[in-house]
């Protein structure tokens, strides 16, 4: 008999939203699209794990394919020294244009030779090159090199007539590294027409300092795209399709208690549609008791993650944090909001307010506030914290 091919999951949270897991985005891709093509800077804000990688993967892909774009992506994340930062930009440089533009490595390496600092180029088991930039350097020496390695790709670009764009992920850790690299970048930024840069980071409050203060160089340097929640009609197509596609089915009110437990959240609603899945049998209906068992499978999975957040928050957090579990969306300053849940003074919960909302956990909603991490609330309610 033969094997029964084994149906996967259509849904993915984690790692990038690709191919048919990634959700209804049209406009915003079109958006991104059409910046990156008329050469136009563009910053993109999001609350963390709303899927601003997977819409670029998506914009970047599409760009290659259709519109022959040279796409150079560059991660910030773990740049500690210049020395990684130049590491980073070589091989980017590298491996997204120059092996594009030259079908010959020898041809591709030798945009690197005009560099203050050489790299040194390593030939990985898989065929790969990798570089590196040994430190002991002169400061002004790798200054030199990262500010012709971030010349390269419009050069290239304009001897090839391609468009080119330079895409920086956690950008805000360029301040970390050394604030001075800003006005550097800007500089040269403002003189590639032809380059479109586009800017991601995962720590808003950081980077609207970037772009948001006329007082830093970035100041007004770049469109600012707010990517927010699906509309949640468009998650429940979606929902709804991937169960059809996948033998099973859905019942319209679960899908609705989805997206109300979630706030059609990219990240959460993903990943309860993914463990509902998984907890559905072939063949059959997701009911309320199935999504009710997704979900007691998705706070346990996130309780070490819950219990950090709770355990790092002072005593004030964690009052406010209780209060908006309970009761989202009303004004908690009020007397009689502080009153209803034992709350202290104005300007501590004030205080509280400011601290969670930068850290993305709370967000504004309707009068008041709401719990913005996904499940989190669903956590305090149904844990003993």
């Amino acid at each position: 008999m033969p094997r029964q091919r084994r149906i996967t999951n259509p849904f993915r949270y984690g790692d990038l939203a690709l191919d048919d897991a990634f959700t209804d985005r049209a406009e915003e891709v079109a958006e991104l699209k059409s910046d990156i093509l008329n050469g136009q800077n563009v910053v993109i804000f999001a609350p963390r794990r709303y899927g601003k990688s997977s819409l670029l993967w998506r914009v970047v892909q599409e760009l290659i394919r259709e519109d022959d774009v040279l796409v150079a992506q560059v991660d910030l994340m773990k740049t500690a020294t210049k020395e990684k930062l130049a590491e980073k930009l070589a091989s980017s440089i590298y491996d997204d244009i120059a092996s594009t533009v030259f079908k010959v490595r020898e041809k591709a390496t030798d945009v690197f030779t005009g560099l203050r600092v050489l790299p040194v180029m390593t030939l990985d088991t898989d065929g790969s090159l990798s570089f590196s930039f040994q430190a002991g350097h002169k400061p002004e020496d790798i200054d030199a090199t990262i500010e012709r390695l971030l010349e390269l790709p419009a050069q290239l670009g304009a001897d090839r007539k391609r468009r080119v764009a330079l895409v920086f992920d956690e950008f805000q850790e360029i301040v970390k590294l050394d604030r001075s690299l800003l006005p550097l970048m800007r500089s040269l930024f403002q003189e590639q027409p032809e380059v479109a840069h586009v800017y991601l980071g995962s720590k808003r409050h950081m980077m609207e300092q970037i772009f948001n203060d006329a007082n830093e160089p970035f100041w007004r340097s770049a469109k600012h795209i707010e990517l927010g929640v699906i509309p949640p009609q468009l998650f429940a197509d979606f929902i709804r399709d991937r169960f059809n596609q996948t033998g099973r089915s859905i019942d319209e009110t679960v899908i609705e208690a989805i997206l109300d437990v979630t706030h059609a959240h990219p990240y959460g609603t993903q990943e309860l549609a993914y463990t509902l899945w998984e907890v559905t049998g072939q063949g059959t209906t997701a009911t309320p008791a199935n999504l009710a068992d997704a979900l007691n499978r998705v706070l346990r999975s996130e309780t070490a993650h819950f219990r950090r957040i709770w355990e790092d928050a002072p005593k004030a957090q964690r009052l406010t944090l209780e209060a908006l579990a309970k009761d989202p969306g009303q004004p908690p300053l009020s007397t009689a909001y502080r009153r209803n849940h034992n709350l202290p003074g104005t300007s501590t919960i004030q205080r509280a307010l400011e601290a969670l909302t930068e850290d993305e956990l709370v967000q504004r909603h309707q009068d008041g506030y709401r719990i913005a991490e996904p499940f989190l609330a669903e956590w305090i309610l149904h844990t003993e914290v």
